[in-house]
């Protein structure tokens, strides 16, 4: 039997070594029914030179798998995204072409919420202020600024989305005393209750909320849902933090509503733009705390979700339902008679 052929981009640093070898996590799975080539992700039609004949592709990085391409795919059954979230693929045009595509949903939640908290913490207790002010020798002025933050005690904590991350970090504030609300119109309430948190209205979880962390995909019904109005509706001085993807917030609007005073202070690992133009008015607020979109990093991430990404292209390939399909709907290019569901519930993740 002929073996499939999965596409993954060209790195943008050369590297010597061979590609069985620098794919043998993702060809633990592959191996035996694919081989691994690289192509030019300089441009679509550069990219579309060397995969239109793919049967699949791997992506986390890079060029955007946009419709321009998908419709070019000619063999293509399913694209492996390395990552939670697939705004790198456009998974409307991937769902009419029969394209599956899947994610890495749950590799690294844990990581994620941990940071979660930590910016929460950092940016709460104004972490960046404080330790400027030792450097700078106003030892005595930190007292005075943290007099007038509320203890984390009895606040409370918003979530936008409730998602796997968005739970972890739910588990966590509770342990610091934290009242957990959480908006999400695809998550029933009986999920949201069983994990002892209160769903609410959008413009509820906005007024009430001291904490507000965001954690929905980005898509258009996601982008900039954080803007001025949502701003003016949120209690002076609550906190804001990202963790999910940074054009979610309007970041205009957000370094507005900073230098009013009405958001007290922000956390962020993700912007709209990666990495930040130096003159971002964001990265020199004491009150702003940013990581270079990190949360997810730890010694087992990059492994675990190479292997992941490979499992679920190797399902696909096999004629089996992936795991992790985030288009579910998808009527599959391939033979439907040889698709045979993966022994888990088919349907979305988040």
């Amino acid at each position: 039997m002929d073996k499939k052929k999965v596409v993954v981009q060209l790195p943008a640093v050369a590297n010597e070594a061979p590609v069985a070898q620098r794919y043998s996590l993702e060809l633990e799975s592959l191996g035996a029914i694919a081989e691994i080539v690289e192509v030019d992700g300089s441009d679509p039609q550069t990219f579309l030179q060397g995969a239109r004949d793919a049967d699949a592709l791997i992506t986390s990085w890079g060029i955007n798998i946009d419709a321009q391409i998908i419709e070019g795919l000619q063999k293509c059954v399913v694209i492996g995204v390395g990552s939670v979230g697939v705004d790198m693929v456009d998974v409307d045009a991937a769902t009419a072409a029969g394209i599956v595509v899947t994610n890495v949903p749950d590799v690294f939640i844990e990581e994620v919420a941990d940071h979660t908290l930590m910016l929460l913490l950092a940016a709460g207790r104004r972490v960046k202020l404080m330790d400027k002010m030792v450097k700078q020798g106003d030892w005595f002025k930190g007292r005075p600024v943290l007099n007038e933050v509320p203890r984390l005690w009895g606040q409370t904590l918003g979530l936008i989305s409730f998602g796997n991350v968005a739970k972890a970090v739910a588990r966590r504030a509770k342990a610091f005393g934290m009242h957990v609300l959480a908006y999400d119109p695809y998550v029933s309430e009986l999920k949201m209750t069983g994990e002892g948190v209160e769903p609410v209205t959008y413009t509820e979880l906005l007024q009430r909320s001291d904490y507000l962390s965001v954690h929905p995909g980005l898509n258009a019904e996601t982008r900039g849902m954080l803007s001025t109005d949502q701003f003016a509706m949120m209690k002076t001085g609550s906190v804001v933090i990202n963790c999910g993807r940074g054009p979610v917030i309007d970041e205009g609007a957000l370094i507005v509503a900073l230098n009013e005073g009405k958001i007290g202070a922000a956390g962020l690992d993700v912007l709209e733009r990666e990495p930040p133009a130096p003159d971002n008015p964001l990265i020199a607020m004491d009150n702003v705390i940013l990581t270079p979109h990190a949360a997810s990093a730890t010694t087992r991430m990059r492994i675990e979700t190479r292997r992941r990404a490979g499992r679920e292209v190797a399902l696909a390939l096999k004629g089996k339902w992936p795991m992790s399909s985030v288009n579910p709907t998808v009527m599959p290019r391939v033979d439907l008679e040889r698709w045979q569901p993966y022994p888990m519930e088919r349907g979305p993740n988040r």
